[in-house]
């Protein structure tokens, strides 16, 4: 069963409202085995969610549209599947004695316009909304079926769980497949390196598919599967994802939900070390994802924020003569600052970042984007270069992402 979710709501085109049940339905198809192909968004308009209809049945078993169902004069979406499929719309009296109490209950008078929401199309099972007023339903229509949902999420997911999902279980077979992803998380390479390691991966397998996904601070590689049960799934998923560790596993830090900040966290309280920051470009980001992890004040002792030269010389004991001589973007400085945090913290490991974050302050030699990181573990200091890409807020991300890889590769075979 091929599936096509539409979303109606002019405010969802404008951007005034994020779309939440699109990624709530495509999460509950997929742990039923049914494929998502298609998700289309409507304004509150008739003749633009009949021709939404329209597309959707020539390529989709299942159509499930949320939205566009209250009482008021934009909310159309009755009007327009009754005028698509050519079914009346009928008045049922058991919904409005439902609608009914639902204002009884909260000692408040029932508006006449409510009993527009009493009317269905003909032929179709009725989903009750045990929260709201507004009822669902489902329509069969021309071997498709089209189902229909409020828009606010709960009175949706609440439908969608009794309703939905048990009829396609019971009625069309859903439920004797399941769909399975695994996100595998890297960082460090650029997306077209990537492709180029894994396109053989990427043309020939079919089960899982695979895709790639570039983020602002990472790339992730998104495996799915299809099988019987999850057993399964997860069985030819590890059969691709065994290549591409091969093939990739340097650059990999994690899976799924899995942070940068995390694994640091992990290997930080395992093996008993203690860090601590001294940052220029970054502001203290560094230090915020350190300590975003409950329980990090086992293993952060501190960090300083030393933006300005004075302050790198008076608060973190910078030699003057390395700025002077180096300036305050450069190896020689991050390694000062890094070696002169771990001294003042008192602390196993001590990290340093200094760069150009931009827009302005960039030069021929030393270009807006040019990060230097120093990471101090005992008596081992390692530099790291970096020329970032992007605004100002990129840069200073990517540079905390790369200074928590790198410093994540350490201390992992340590």
């Amino acid at each position: 069963m091929n599936a096509e979710i539409i979303t109606i709501g002019t405010e969802l085109l404008l951007g005034q409202i994020i779309d939440t049940n699109s990624l709530y339905l495509s999460k509950k198809l997929s742990e039923i085995g049914v494929n998502l192909y298609y998700k289309t968004t409507v304004g509150d308009n008739i003749s633009r969610i009949k021709e939404a209809l329209s597309v959707a049945s020539s390529r989709s078993d299942l159509i499930i549209i949320t939205g566009g169902l209250g009482p008021t004069v934009d909310d159309v979406t009755r009007d327009a599947i009754a005028e698509f499929t050519g079914k009346k719309l009928v008045f049922d009296n058991n919904i409005l004695l439902k609608i009914e109490h639902f204002f009884t209950t909260r000692n408040i008078k029932m508006p006449e316009n409510n009993k527009l929401q009493a009317y269905i199309p003909e032929g179709a099972l009725i989903l009750e909304n045990k929260i709201g007023t507004a009822p669902g339903f489902i329509l069969p229509f021309n071997s498709k079926i089209i189902v229909c949902v409020p828009g606010v999420p709960n009175e949706m997911k609440s439908m969608i769980e009794t309703g939905v999902i048990p009829y396609l279980i019971e009625n069309f077979g859903a439920g004797k497949f399941v769909i399975y992803s695994k996100r595998i998380k890297l960082t460090g390479l650029p997306e077209s390196y990537i492709d180029e390691k894994i396109r053989d991966i990427f043309v020939e397998s079919r089960n899982p598919t695979v895709a790639i996904l570039a983020h602002q601070t990472e790339i992730e590689i998104r495996l799915t599967s299809k099988a019987e049960n999850k057993e399964k799934a997860i069985d030819l998923i590890n059969d691709v994802k065994k290549i591409i560790y091969e093939r990739l596993g340097e650059n990999i830090y994690g899976e799924d939900e899995e942070t940068i900040e995390e694994k640091v966290s992990c290997v930080l309280k395992e093996k008993k070390l203690t860090i601590s920051t001294a940052e220029s470009c970054t502001s203290g980001l560094l230090a915020y994802r350190l300590t975003n992890i409950p329980g990090s004040s086992l293993y952060f002792l501190g960090g300083v924020n030393v933006y300005s030269n004075d302050s790198k010389i008076n608060v973190l004991g910078v030699k003057e003569e390395i700025i002077k001589k180096y300036g305050a973007v450069s190896e020689e400085c991050a390694i000062d600052m890094a070696l002169n945090c771990r001294k003042k913290f008192n602390t196993d490991i001590a990290m340093a970042i200094t760069g150009i974050a931009g827009p302005e302050g960039g030069t021929a030699n030393k270009p807006v984007g040019l990060v230097y990181i120093a990471i101090n573990i005992k008596d081992d200091v390692k530099v790291f270069k970096f020329n970032f890409s992007g605004q100002r807020d990129i840069v200073r991300a990517r540079a905390a992402q790369m200074g928590l890889f790198e410093l994540y590769r350490i201390i992992k075979n340590k």
